[in-house]
C-alpha cells in the first residue's frame, strides 16, 4: 500500500468527530507506563514508546530483557559528525523494531549549562549549534526507519535539583537565541513526531509556569509559530493539572491510565472551561503519531520489513566506532600515543576505573546492556601474548560497597543460597515468595497486585577476619533488624516523588559494621519494606544489601599500583566517575574526582614518565595534574564495548578524532555557573546569551582545555578560507538552519598518519550594539585526508548565527556592521579569518 492511501488529516479528524467524549479524552491519556490507548474505531493500534538517550531500553515486560548500549550521547557529540550521528540514530530504529517500539524518547537538547547538572553526559553539548546539529541528524536516522522521535525536554529543564518545581528565569532574548534554538533547528532539519514538555517551568517575563501547562510556549511559540503538527508528551508525572495542562498545549499525559485528565477533563469540556475542538485537535496530533509509525490499520503494511532478532557484529561495531571517534585527546607529549604493541613487553593498567568502568548514566538512559567488554578485557584481547598486563586498582572511588556475594547469603528457611523475600497482602496473609540470588532486590514493577509488604530474610556468613561492612539501602516505609535488633527504620511515605528524584534505584544507606574474629560471624537480617504506591509508575520496594570485606586501606592500594607503574614499560591510569556522581534525579556538588584518585594519578606520574591517563567520564571533572600527564585521553561513557574502543585507541588500530563539545574546567572557582540549586524556587540564567564557552571568552579566562580542543593522530595546517559572496544581506532568511553562507577551508594533513580533522567557524558579531557573545560557533565540518595531502573542507554557516531576537517586533533581525568569520581547530586555536559585512 502507498502513503497515498493513507488517512490524510480530514479523513482523521471526521473519524475523530465520530467518537463521543469520553472515548476521545480516554486516548490522552496512556494506557500503561509505556503504551499509549488503542482505539479500533479509528484503526489505532496501541503505540509503545521507551526511553533511549544511551540505547532503547524497551518496556523491560521481559525483566531478562537486554539491549544495545551506546556510548552517552555527549560522547557521540564529541565526534561533531552528522553523518556518524545518523548512522547511531538508524541502529536505534532497528534496536527499537526489534523490542517493538514505535517512538524513542530522544534526543535530549538540553544544553549543558553547568558542569555539575546531573544529566549532563546525556546531554550533546554546551552549545546550541553544536547539540542541534547532532540531534537533527539522529532524528533523521530514527524516523528514516519508521521510528519517531520524541525531542526533550522542552524547554529550559537543564539541572535535576528541584527539577518538578523550579522555574528557569530567563530573559526572551536568551531563551530564543540558546534554549530554544536547538529545539527549534531541529524541528526545521528534520521534523520529530513527538515533543516532550520538561518537569520543570519557565518564567520567561510574560508567562511564569510549569511547561505542561506554558501555552506561551507550547500553543505559541511551538504549535503555532514553529508549525509542529505532532503531540506534546508530558514528562512521566510531570502533569498536575486538568485545565491549565489541557488549555496549555499539553496533548497527551503519561504514564497511565491515571492522571488527572480523564473525568475531569470530560466535566471541564461539559463545563465550557475547556473546548471540545482543542480535545479533537489532540487526538488529531496522536493520529498522526501513529500514521507516521504505522500504527493505523491501514499503515500496517508500511512497517519495515523483519529485523535480526538480536544484535549482531555490525551493530557492536558501530558501537565501537562511535566510542573511538567520540575520545578526545587531550595531551600527547612526546608522541606517546599510540603505542606500538611489539616494543611492549609489560603495561600496568591502573585505576577505580580500570577495574569497574562507568559504562552509562544513572536514571532513564539506562540500559541492561546485551554485553559488555570491561577495559581490561579489551586490552588483554588486543597486546600481543607475551605482553603482561598488570591490573590494580588502587584504592576505590565509590561510597558504596559492591553488592553482598551469593556465597555470603543464606535463605533462612531452606539452607541454601539466597535471599528469601515474602510477599503479604493488606490483612497480614502471606501470599507468595521467591528467592533472590544476590543483594540487589528491586522489585520495581513487579509484586504482585495484592501486595502491601514484602519481607526480605537471609543469613549473611562473614568468614574473614577482621571489620566488615554491610550497607543496607532502602526507600520508603520499612524497617531493618539484624540479629533481632532495630538498626534502621524509615517512614517516607512518598510515591512517585521517589521516583523522580531516583531514590528508587540510588537509596540511602545504613552502614553496620560486624567485626569477625577467629571464629566466623553470622548475622541474620530482616528487611520489612511497605510497597511504595507511586500510580502509572506502577508498585515497587527498593533494597539492597552491600558488603565490604576487611582489606587494604586507599593508600596501601596506591603504593601497590605505583610498585606496578615503576617497573612496567607504559602506565595506563584510568580515572573517572561512578553511578554515585552521573546520574538522572541530582545534580553534583562539585566537580573534583571522587575518592583518591588525584593522588593515584600524582603517585603513578612521578614513578613512570611514560603514562598515559584516561577519563571516563561523563561531565567535566577537574584534572589539577593535567599539565604534568605526557598523555591524557577523555573517554566519556563509552557503552559496551568499551574495552575494544580503548584498546584500538591506545594501539592506533582507530583514530580518536573527538573534540570537546563543551569547556574543561581549570580551576572550581572559573566555572561560569557553578552550581545548580534554586533560590525560592528560581533557577536565575542571569549569564544570559554567554552559556559555555561564550562565558569564558567574555570573561577573558583560561580553561584547561577549551570548547572543540583535540588532538587526533595527525597535524593539519590550515592554508587558506574563501567567501564565495564576500557580503551578508541584512534580510537573511529567518528559518533556523535556512539559508546563509558557504566557506570553503584549505587544509593539509602535514603529519605521518591518515587523520580526520573538524573544521571549526566562530562567528565575531560587531560589539557596539546590542549585548552579543564575543564568538559563537557557526559552522563546522568533519574531513578526511591521508598523511601528506590536501583537502577542502566546505562549512555552511546558517542565517540564524548572524542574528538576535528583537523583542519589539518580536522577531529575527540582523544587526548592521562588520562580522568577522574565524576558522580554527578550536574555540581558543583560530588560523585564518574572513570578514563580511550586513548593510542597514
Amino acid at each position: 500500500m502507498s502513503r497515498a492511501a493513507l488517512p490524510d488529516d480530514a479523513e482523521l479528524a471526521c473519524r475523530i468527530k465520530g467518537l463521543d467524549l469520553e472515548s476521545k479524552v480516554r486516548l490522552l491519556t496512556g494506557a500503561s507506563l509505556w503504551r499509549l490507548p488503542a482505539e479500533p474505531r479509528l484503526g489505532l493500534a496501541a503505540v509503545t514508546v521507551s526511553d533511549g538517550p544511551q540505547g532503547v531500553r524497551g518496556t523491560l515486560d521481559d525483566p531478562d530483557e537486554t539491549g544495545l548500549l551506546a556510548p552517552a550521547p555527549s560522547a557521540l557529540a564529541a565526534a561533531w559528525d552528522a553523518d556518524l550521528a545518523e548512522r547511531l540514530g538508524e541502529l536505534f530504529a532497528v534496536e527499537a523494531l526489534r523490542k517493538g517500539v514505535d517512538v524513542v524518547l530522544a534526543p535530549a537538547v538540553n544544553l549543558q549549562r553547568t558542569p555539575v547538572a546531573g544529566r549532563h553526559f546525556e546531554y550533546f553539548s554546551e552549545d546550541p549549534l553544536l547539540t542541534a546539529r547532532v540531534a537533527a541528524a539522529m532524528v533523521r536516522g530514527l524516523q528514516g526507519r519508521g521510528v519517531g522521535a520524541c525531542l526533550k525536554h522542552f524547554v529550559a529543564n537543564d539541572s535535576e535539583t528541584d527539577r518538578t518545581r523550579y522555574r528557569a528565569r530567563l530573559d526572551e532574548r536568551t531563551l530564543r537565541e540558546v534554549y530554544l534554538a536547538p529545539f527549534e533547528q531541529v524541528l526545521a532539519e528534520a521534523g520529530p513526531w513527538s515533543v516532550m514538555a520538561a518537569y520543570s517551568g519557565v518564567d520567561d517575563g510574560t508567562r511564569s509556569a510549569p511547561m505542561t501547562e506554558h501555552a506561551r510556549l507550547l500553543r505559541e511559540v511551538l504549535k503555532q509559530e514553529w508549525g509542529f503538527a505532532g503531540p506534546v508528551v508530558s514528562d512521566w508525572s510531570a502533569t498536575a493539572s486538568t485545565v491549565a495542562s489541557a488549555l496549555g498545549g499539553l496533548d497527551l499525559v503519561m504514564p497511565g491510565p491515571h492522571g488527572p485528565w480523564g473525568e475531569a477533563l470530560v466535566a471541564a469540556v461539559r463545563s465550557g472551561e475547556v473546548p471540545e475542538q482543542l480535545v479533537d485537535d489532540k487526538v488529531l496530533r496522536l493520529a498522526r503519531l501513529a500514521r507516521h509509525t504505522g500504527r493505523l490499520e491501514e499503515a500496517e503494511t508500511l512497517r519495515p520489513s523483519a529485523v535480526p532478532p538480536v544484535p549482531g557484529p555490525e551493530e557492536f561495531g558501530l558501537l565501537r566506532e562511535v566510542a573511538t571517534r567520540g575520545a578526545v585527546v587531550l595531551r600527547n607529549e612526546r608522541d606517546l600515543l599510540p603505542l606500538s604493541p611489539q616494543t611492549l613487553t609489560s603495561v600496568a593498567l591502573i585505576g577505580p576505573n580500570a577495574v569497574a568502568p562507568y559504562l552509562q548514566g544513572g536514571g532513564s538512559a539506562f540500559v541492561p546492556a546485551v554485553r559488555t567488554v570491561p577495559f581490561t578485557e579489551g586490552l588483554r584481547a588486543a597486546l600481543p601474548e607475551q605482553v603482561r598486563l598488570n591490573v590494580h586498582r588502587g584504592g576505590d572511588s565509590r561510597r558504596r560497597a559492591p553488592y553482598v556475594s551469593l556465597d555470603l547469603l543464606t535463605d533462612p528457611d531452606t539452607g541454601e543460597s539466597g535471599l528469601r523475600a515474602d510477599f503479604f497482602d493488606s490483612d497480614g496473609n502471606l501470599i507468595g515468595g521467591e528467592v533472590r540470588r544476590d543483594g540487589d532486590w528491586s522489585a520495581y514493577g513487579a509484586v504482585t497486585p495484592a501486595t502491601r509488604r514484602v519481607v526480605l530474610r537471609t543469613v549473611v556468613t562473614l568468614n574473614e577476619p577482621g571489620t566488615h561492612r554491610l550497607q543496607v539501602g532502602c526507600v520508603g516505609r520499612f524497617r531493618v533488624t539484624a540479629d533481632g535488633d532495630d538498626v534502621w527504620s524509615g517512614d517516607d511515605d512518598r510515591g512517585v516523588e521517589l521516583v523522580l528524584d531516583s531514590s528508587h534505584h540510588h537509596p540511602p544507606l545504613k552502614d553496620i559494621d560486624v567485626h569477625v574474629g577467629d571464629e566466623p560471624r553470622r548475622v541474620a537480617l530482616v528487611v520489612d519494606l511497605t510497597v511504595v504506591e507511586t500510580g502509572g509508575h506502577n508498585r515497587f520496594v527498593t533494597a539492597q544489601l552491600r558488603h565490604a570485606p576487611p582489606g587494604p586501606t586507599p593508600y596501601e592500594e596506591i603504593a601497590e599500583a605505583v610498585a606496578a607503574a615503576a617497573i612496567a614499560d607504559v602506565a595506563v591510569v584510568v580515572v573517572g566517575t561512578n553511578e554515585e556522581v552521573e546520574s538522572e534525579g541530582w545534580d553534583r556538588t562539585g566537580i573534583d574526582l571522587p575518592g583518591h584518585q588525584n593522588d593515584l594519578v600524582r603517585q603513578v606520574l612521578a614513578a613512570n614518565p611514560r603514562t598515559i591517563v584516561v577519563v571516563n567520564a561523563g561531565a567535566p571533572v577537574l584534572l589539577p595534574w593535567a599539565d604534568e600527564a605526557p598523555a591524557l585521553l577523555w573517554a566519556w561513557l563509552p557503552g559496551q564495548e568499551a574495552g575494544h574502543a580503548l584498546a584500538d585507541v591506545l594501539l592506533g588500530r582507530a583514530e580518536p578524532s573527538g573534540r570537546l563539545p563543551w569547556t574543561l574546567p581549570a580551576r572550581a572557582e572559573d566555572v561560569p555557573v557553578p552550581d545548580a540549586r534554586p533560590r525560592d524556587g528560581i533557577v536565575d540564567y542571569a549569564e544570559g546569551v554567554h552559556v559555555g564557552h561564550r562565558s569564558w571568552d567574555r570573561a577573558g579566562l583560561e580553561p584547561a582545555f577549551p570548547f572543540g580542543h583535540g588532538l587526533g593522530w595527525t597535524h593539519w595546517s590550515y592554508e587558506s578560507v574563501a567567501l564565495p559572496e564576500p557580503s551578508v544581506s541584512a534580510t537573511l532568511p529567518s528559518p533556523a538552519g535556512g539559508d546563509g553562507l558557504k566557506l570553503i577551508v584549505e587544509l593539509t594533513n602535514t603529519g605521518p598518519r591518515a587523520g580526520r580533522e573538524v573544521v571549526q567557524v566562530y562567528l565575531e558579531p560587531p560589539q557596539d550594539g546590542p549585548d552579543r557573545p564575543v564568538r559563537l560557533l557557526a559552522g563546522f565540518a568533519t574531513v578526511h585526508a591521508e598523511a601528506g595531502t590536501r583537502v577542502t573542507a566546505e562549512v555552511h554557516v546558517p542565517a540564524r548565527i548572524f542574528q538576535i531576537w528583537d523583542t519589539a517586533t518580536q522577531d529575527w533581525h540582523t544587526p548592521p556592521g562588520r562580522y568577522r568569520l574565524l576558522v580554527g581547530r578550536s574555540s581558543r586555536d583560530l588560523r585564518l579569518a574572513v570578514d563580511t559585512t550586513t548593510g542597514p
